[in-house]
């Protein structure tokens, strides 16, 4: 019981990680009800932005105070870009189609994405260092935190304060509300759906950055495949929030950040389950809590908030 504070930490620190990409699968879904797949990758895409400034833009010996905020800037503009293109490109052409067309596309482009930066960026074929912030560790009491992870301790509240009061009290944010209710009566309000769509695009692609570059200095590196599983947890993470829930999104990574942590932690203490409380299962765990949410309450924590279009 010693290590409870810690073990919670870490889940409260994982699953920040979580919930600042499950926003961005979260926001596209309550509007246009698309399941981006493709999100994993602009996650991903936004640590490769971040460490391509830090690596071809600043000089070397920039201190890391100077370069985080530059490195952070880079890893959104990335981003973005690549998530309006997506949105433009690929997914636009196909809001008319069978819900089918538009998930295949999201998988084949993140494919595409995943495999175009294996091939074209150097050195992408193994894991790229990431620079690390001078100092730390931090000790409170029974509790460490690693100097990586104070960013995304200050990051995940901030990004979140930002998103609820652009959501609620912006102009564009109550369009955002208006097209996931009903797109159509919106249009007619006068209401650039186009618009909102993209918005909600590069927000979501935006707080992926943020999530990647927390990613980077937490495990000190960068990989073109790093997307593909953390995408995998942050869409279970917006399903056991509320598909459709910003709220929920963030709750729903911070649960799965506890249950991976204390999973990990303390199955292995159990006789007979001595196995089962690698690392290697909090994949295992994460997934099977997902599938009892589904089973017990299957609009999420906080309910779904998607409208009826049928």
């Amino acid at each position: 019981m010693n290590e409870l504070p810690q073990q919670l930490v870490n889940g409260l620190l994982l699953g920040s990680m979580y919930g600042l990409v499950a926003i961005g699968y979260t926001m596209v879904y309550g509007i246009v009800q698309l399941i981006n797949f493709a999100h994993g990758e602009i996650f991903m895409l936004g640590g490769f932005g971040a460490i391509t400034v830090y690596l071809y833009v600043l000089p070397d010996g920039t201190s890391m105070w100077v370069a985080l905020p530059l490195m952070l800037v880079g890893g959104i503009i990335v981003a973005v870009l690549a998530a309006v293109g997506a949105e433009r490109l690929a997914y636009r052409p196909l809001r008319t189609a069978p819900r089918l067309a538009p998930l295949i596309t999201a998988i084949g482009l993140s494919l595409a994405l995943q495999q175009a930066v294996w091939a074209w960026y150097p050195d992408a074929k193994e894991s790229i260092n990431f620079p690390h912030i001078e100092g730390g560790p931090f000790e409170i009491g029974n509790v460490t935190i690693q100097t990586g992870d104070i960013f995304l301790l200050v990051a995940a509240p901030i990004s979140m304060a930002i998103l609820a009061y652009f959501v609620m009290k912006t102009r564009t944010g109550r369009g955002m509300q208006a097209t996931a209710q009903d797109p159509d009566t919106a249009k007619l309000m006068g209401i650039n759906t186009d618009r909102i769509i993209v918005v909600a695009f590069a927000l979501g692609a935006a707080f992926a950055a943020v999530g990647a570059v927390a990613y980077g200095l937490k495990y000190g590196q960068v990989q073109f495949r790093m997307g593909f599983i953390l995408g995998l947890k942050a869409f279970t993470a917006a399903v056991l929030g509320g598909i459709g829930n910003i709220y929920g999104a963030m709750l729903g990574g911070v649960v799965l950040g506890l249950a991976e942590a204390l999973s990990t932690a303390y199955i292995a203490d159990i006789p007979g389950m001595e196995q089962f409380g690698s690392q290697s299962w909090a994949n295992v765990w994460a997934f099977v809590l997902l599938i009892l949410v589904l089973l017990f309450r299957p609009q999420g924590l906080l309910g779904e908030r998607v409208a009826d279009r049928a």
